[in-house]
């Protein structure tokens, strides 16, 4: 199979979406790797270290999208819609609920798109959502802690405080993956911080694990309602697979916060946990609304792209070897969880969560594969 690796064109985005062992990997079976010149420079691997892998170093981005599967990390950008087609298979984050405009791309062009964040393991895990989601609850700690520097428009605290000065109080919204990163990095910085969650199972596990130093709180409205109003910083660490980000904190109770306080969304590529919420990019991180500042970064672990690509091939290569070995109709047919990912294909929506919140008509993905070819 020919597969190709365009460069991320997304603004700041640094990640690649193999890395060069992924690839040796793949040309060692026999596969043809096509990567664009300069793909990996972000993260310290150059054309050099591909070409020496196995890969095929191209110039122009036409000729990586031409390949029969193209491995991603970020979703499509608009000037690349054109290079869609149909029968090509497209593997990569695609956060399509809250995109209408990515979608009706991609359901335009005629291709297949399988998305990482709704690939499904054991459980009920999300394997290639969690190590970015690692990434980005240990990362919503740090950037909320530079947030709230007086020079950032914040209240001018240090979340860990000094002896004799009370530390910040941080409130995490979610305790899953990234609310339990979140947490830990917020606590080892020495803030005071609870995490809000429904389920008590969760509760339970985190106290467990963070014992007396974490406060662990049932998630409702009264105690959201509560609990960000004190806070200093406020983490949105919600996830539905595949659907849009509930609004846990409305536009009033942004108002009724202090001033230079921080929203941290990191459920922005689902749309946002807060109403008042909007993407920005790593050029651009942060605005205020009601003195509130607010950090809605869409890609916050292209910032840390050598820990964040490495993190993510890890996770993918298993996926993109059974696509290339078996073709992916076979490889998602063996594989229901795999099968979980398949958002788009060939001008349907395949998965239920995306349709409901689009509007748009749901096709099962088992109806579909099972003519496919």
């Amino acid at each position: 199979m020919r597969i190709g690796v365009p460069t991320e064109i997304k603004t700041h985005e640094y990640r690649v979406g193999l890395t060069p062992s992924g690839v040796r990997e793949l040309t060692h079976r026999g596969h043809t790797v096509l990567i664009q010149a300069g793909a990996g420079a972000g993260i310290g691997a150059d054309d050099d270290s591909y070409g020496r892998a196995g890969a095929t170093i191209v110039d122009r981005a036409a000729e990586v999208w031409a390949a029969d599967l193209v491995v991603k990390v970020k979703e499509p950008q608009p000037v690349e819609f054109p290079l869609l087609r149909p029968g090509q298979v497209l593997f990569a984050y695609l956060h399509l609920a809250p995109d209408p405009v990515q979608t009706r791309a991609l359901l335009d062009s005629g291709c297949t798109a399988i998305a990482y964040e709704t690939v499904a393991g054991p459980h009920g895990k999300l394997p290639l959502l969690a190590p970015m989601s690692e990434v980005a609850g240990r990362m919503a700690a740090q950037v909320g802690a530079h947030c709230l520097e007086k020079e950032q428009g914040g209240a001018g605290i240090l979340l860990g405080g000094v002896p004799g000065v009370t530390p910040g109080r941080v409130t995490v919204l979610g305790g899953g993956v990234v609310g339990t990163n979140a947490a830990r990095m917020a606590l080892g910085l020495g803030a005071a911080v609870t995490v809000l969650d429904k389920s008590p199972a969760r509760l339970a596990a985190l106290d467990d694990r963070f014992g007396g130093r974490l406060g662990t709180v049932h998630s409702n409205i009264d105690t959201i309602e509560a609990h960000v109003r004190e806070a200093d910083l406020v983490i949105g660490a919600v996830l539905i697979p595949g659907a849009a980000a509930p609004k846990l904190v409305g536009r009033d109770l942004v108002a009724s916060m202090r001033r230079g306080s921080v929203l941290v969304d990191v459920a922005i590529d689902q749309g946002g946990c807060f109403e008042t919420s909007r993407p920005t990019s790593h050029a651009e991180p942060t605005y205020t609304v009601d003195g509130v500042v607010h950090y809605c970064v869409t890609n916050m672990p292209g910032a840390v792209a050598r820990t964040s690509a490495h993190a993510l091939a890890n996770a993918t290569l298993p996926y993109v070897l059974a696509l290339a070995d078996r073709g992916w109709a076979a490889a998602l047919t063996e594989d229901g969880g795999f099968r979980a990912g398949l958002n788009i294909h060939r001008g349907q929506v395949t998965h239920a969560a995306v349709a409901r919140d689009l509007g748009m008509d749901f096709v099962p993905a088992d109806r579909l594969i099972g003519g496919a070819s």
